[in-house]
């Protein structure tokens, strides 16, 4: 019809606006004398305007969404999500005017919903993590909404060639560093989404770099890598790194464009997380610090060969969402992390000689 045909054109425009009033993520570089020859940058994701790295993909799924022509004036938009998709696609739901349902784990942090109210959207709360999808995908035929289903997506919504995706972004402001092709970029995966843009950008472009992928232990995904027939964890094994690593293989994990996965327990990540904030002066999360431990492996790596270059990893999102959980020495203590333990490495690591 030519009125839903004249809203999606404006609803695409306002997208693109919200873009146009934003800068890019900045690229922080993070001195490590330690790593003689190797220079660290963080591509920080949390300075999106809705504090994490999901502010692409959300805005990729709607306007993938609205191209399609699955999103209309009225439509109820459904997600499933362990809170950061979740909190930047109910930005952009507010911003066209629709109802925004997340369906999320019970066990989500308190601070990542009370993100997803602030921006509008609802919560619809799961006690069974494997139900997210099957709850979305019903709430949608209900109200008669469509689920984004990030899942299934995320590697088809982002225009892995350029637009200014994550990897065009790090090349762009690596372009006058001394080392300005990394010999890693290293990130997570929670969807995919991320990992299939950046390693077919890679090749796309014929770059030498190569991407690592830090994954938690209790995830299916680096297990997949390793061996194509395993497409889930037994059950009750779960990670307690929010946002990365699933317990089933998802749609849009594409292992084939991936170099390396590494497997990070989640007390390291945990300690890395804590150690690397108290570095910056400011809280990270959970996931940043599983990145930066596949980061430290990388470069003795490097160093033992007698390699030098410089490696990108992901800050993914602030830790102010997790302060009632990786911020909270009590609940870490609950959960089994020794956190004086899984620091001390780390801070060693980051450690300024003098």
């Amino acid at each position: 019809m030519p009125a839903d045909r004249a809203w999606r054109a404006e609803a695409v425009r306002r997208i693109e606006a919200d873009y146009n009033r934003s800068a890019d993520t900045h690229l922080v570089r993070l001195e490590l004398p330690r790593y003689s020859g190797i220079t660290f940058y963080l591509k920080d994701e949390s300075s999106h305007p809705t504090g994490s790295l999901k502010h692409r993909l959300a805005r990729s799924l709607f306007l993938y969404a609205l191209c399609n022509g699955w999103i209309g004036p009225t439509t109820c938009v459904i997600e499933a999500s362990s809170g950061s998709t979740a909190v930047s696609e109910a930005h952009f739901a507010r911003m066209l005017g629709l109802r925004f349902i997340a369906v999320v784990p019970a066990t989500t942090a308190a601070p990542k919903l009370d993100a997803i109210r602030f921006h509008g959207g609802e919560i619809h709360a799961v006690d069974d993590p494997r139900t997210v999808y099957a709850v979305a995908q019903r709430l949608a035929e209900e109200t008669g909404g469509h689920y984004l289903d990030q899942f299934t997506n995320a590697e088809r919504a982002t225009d892995w060639r350029g637009n200014n995706n994550i990897a065009e972004s790090i090349f762009a402001q690596m372009a006058h560093e001394e080392h300005p092709v990394p010999s890693w970029i290293v990130c997570g995966a929670g969807t995919g989404g991320t990992s299939a843009t950046i390693g077919r950008y890679l090749r796309y472009q014929r770059h030498a770099t190569q991407l690592c992928v830090a994954d938690p232990v209790h995830s299916v995904f680096h297990r997949h890598f390793a061996d194509r027939t395993v497409t889930a964890l037994p059950e009750g094994c779960a990670s307690l790194i929010e946002g990365i690593g699933r317990p089933r293989l998802e749609p849009s994990f594409v292992p084939s464009v991936i170099d390396r996965m590494i497997a990070v327990g989640d007390a390291d990540s945990i300690g890395a997380m804590r150690a690397l904030s108290a570095r910056l002066g400011r809280p990270v999360g959970g996931s940043t610090g599983t990145n930066f431990v596949a980061c430290l492996a990388l470069a003795r790596e490097m160093m033992e060969t007698g390699v030098t270059g410089s490696i990108v990893m992901l800050l993914c999102d602030g830790g102010e969402r997790y302060s009632c959980t990786y911020y909270d020495d009590n609940w870490l203590a609950r959960h089994g992390i020794d956190l004086p333990q899984s620091m001390q490495r780390f801070e060693q690591c980051l450690a300024v000689q003098t």
